[in-house]
Formats: structure tokens, sequence, C-alpha cells
């Protein structure tokens, strides 16, 4: 696995982690754990360590069922990406593949690169890369490049989602790899959106199946927080909810165990859109003050549409 430009890519990372960047920049901060805290070396050439045949039959059997739940999701993803030159990655939520997608002809060069079941992708193994850091971080993410720690992982480009249980608890991590990068510069932000999706459906079909005898609502709020789902009994009574209801309405674990009305969530999902949309209103008046009125201008300044900003012209100065 050739490393390119490995001397620049050390002093590159060297100099940013010694710099104050940490603060503000996410990537930056993820080269410092890898650097300061795990004390790997960014220059480092062996290849990802790699799970004994055991240890990774008793971590895929740990995993099983989610295993079974995500082919669907799994062979849907491939199909919309394996074109490209990709593969397709379900990880544990200790940064080890568990199943893979992948074309025949590619396989070889993904098992060099450690895109292979029972490779260890932790961060704390392999620096900053796309697996790892997404289960440190617990957020959808795409490591690209040079922005891997090891100058040898310099040439991948991997995309990835969190995957979280019915009790919202990180369980697994949803990747896309290539090793081939020119031929997906142009679809990164498309296959952010393919993942992103691919996880949320095999989260909810996991919630599903938690609770086979309950109703399976999914409570109103606005699209940026994703789809929430509650589990309601035959007496409304909410029993189950995902992370992100769990997110979205602040309820904790807590919380669902007293009697928590079904009613009550869907009140809840209401405060919180109001609560948001007022917040959304100020902001738009803030900048068409300092617009002078000129909805186009302002919208432009908050980096939204013309039409977002018209949707609040009955309620703002607009």
């Amino acid at each position: 696995m050739p490393a390119v430009g490995t001397t620049h890519h050390v002093d590159r990372i060297q100099s940013a982690i010694s710099s104050n960047g940490a603060a503000k920049s996410a990537l930056i901060a993820s080269w410092q754990r890898s650097a300061c805290f795990h004390k790997l070396d960014p220059a480092r050439r062996n290849p990802p360590e790699r799970l004994t045949d055991s240890e990774f039959r008793r971590a895929r059997q740990e995993v099983e069922p989610l295993i079974q739940v995500a082919q669907p999701s799994l062979d849907r993803l491939y199909n919309s990406v394996g074109g490209a030159g990709c593969c397709v990655l379900l990880a544990d939520r200790n940064g080890v593949p568990v199943e893979r997608r992948g074309a025949p002809g590619d396989d070889a060069t993904f098992f060099d690169w450690g895109l292979w079941p029972g490779a260890i992708w932790s961060e704390d193994s392999e620096g900053t890369n796309g697996i790892g850091t997404c289960l440190v971080e617990q957020r959808a993410l795409t490591i690209h490049r040079d922005q891997h720690f090891f100058a040898r992982n310099a040439l991948l480009s991997c995309t990835t989602a969190p995957i979280y249980d019915h009790q919202g608890r990180l369980v697994a991590a949803l990747d896309v790899s290539s090793c081939r990068p020119e031929l997906i510069d142009n679809f990164v932000n498309l296959i952010a959106t393919a993942v992103s999706d691919a996880a949320a459906r095999i989260e909810a079909e996991c919630f599903r199946l938690a609770y086979p005898d309950a109703r399976i609502l999914v409570v109103p709020v606005p699209d940026k927080m994703g789809k929430v789902l509650i589990a309601v009994d035959q007496d409304d009574l909410v029993v189950g909810a995902t992370r992100a209801a769990r997110l979205a309405l602040g309820m904790s674990q807590a919380c669902l165990q007293k009697s928590l009305l079904a009613a009550e969530v869907m009140n809840m999902s209401r405060t919180v859109t109001e609560d948001l949309a007022a917040a959304e209103r100020g902001v738009l008046q803030r900048a068409l003050a300092r617009a002078k009125g000129n909805v186009t201008a302002a919208a432009e300044a908050l980096g939204r549409s013309v039409s977002w900003a018209r949707s609040f012209r009955g309620t703002s100065r607009c």
C-alpha cells in the first residue's frame, strides 16, 4: 500500500496538532487524539491489525441479529455506490467490519488496504478514519484522502454513519469506502446521503423488531432531526423511543420508564417544532434587517433558499 507524500502529510498533521486548531476543527481534534492520546505515528506503514479467526467469529456472533436485519439495506446501498469503485462495510461498535459488499474484481485491492471483515478500524488503532472517528464522535462524517491520520491511508475516501439500537445505544457503523478517490470526488455528498439513509433504515427496522407487539408511530418533528419513532402499547403508553426521538424531545430513559402517554409526546413534538420555527424566524428577521428588507440577500447571507425565507412571510417583516 503506497503512501502518498508521506513527509508532507506528517509535517501537515504535526503543524496542525501543535496549533490551536483542535478547538475549532473536529478533524484536527481527531488528529490530536491519534497522536497525543493514542500515541500513533502518522508515518507508520504497518497494515491494519486483524482479529484472529476465533476472535472474528465471536465479534460477528455478538451482532448477528443486526447483520441479518441489515442485509437488504446493505444490498441496496451497494447497488447505489458499487459502480463508483466503492465497497460497503458494516462494522461493530469496536470498529471491526463484520459484513461487506464489494465487486469481486476489487477484492484483492480492498483486502490489502484492510477494507475487509476482521480488520480493526478503531480510532485508537488506525487513527483518524471513517469508521473509527464516526464511532468516537457518534456522528455521520466523511474522511477524505489526506484527512486520514496515517499517510498510508491518504488514498482512501470513507463515508460513515453511526447505527443505534432500540435503546439509543451506539452498536455499529455503516461505511462506504473507496481507494479510487478520483471516481468519487464528485459524488461525496450523494454517497453521504445514501449512507445516512441506509443507516436510518437499519435503525428503524431494528426498532420495529424490538417492539413486535407495539404500534410504531412517526413523531412529526422538523426533517433536520431525522426520522423520530416511538413504540406505543395497547394502552397508548410509550414503551420505546429511538435515539432521534430521545434527542428531539428531551426524553431520558427514566422518562420512558414512567407512564408516558403518546398524546403527551405528540404535544412535546409540536412544542419542539414551534420553538425551532420561532428561532429560525428570529434569525431571518435579523438577517432581513441587515439586508434592508431584501429577502434574496438575507437568504443568501444565511445560506438558505429564497423559498425558505418567504415561508415566514406571513409572520415576519418580509
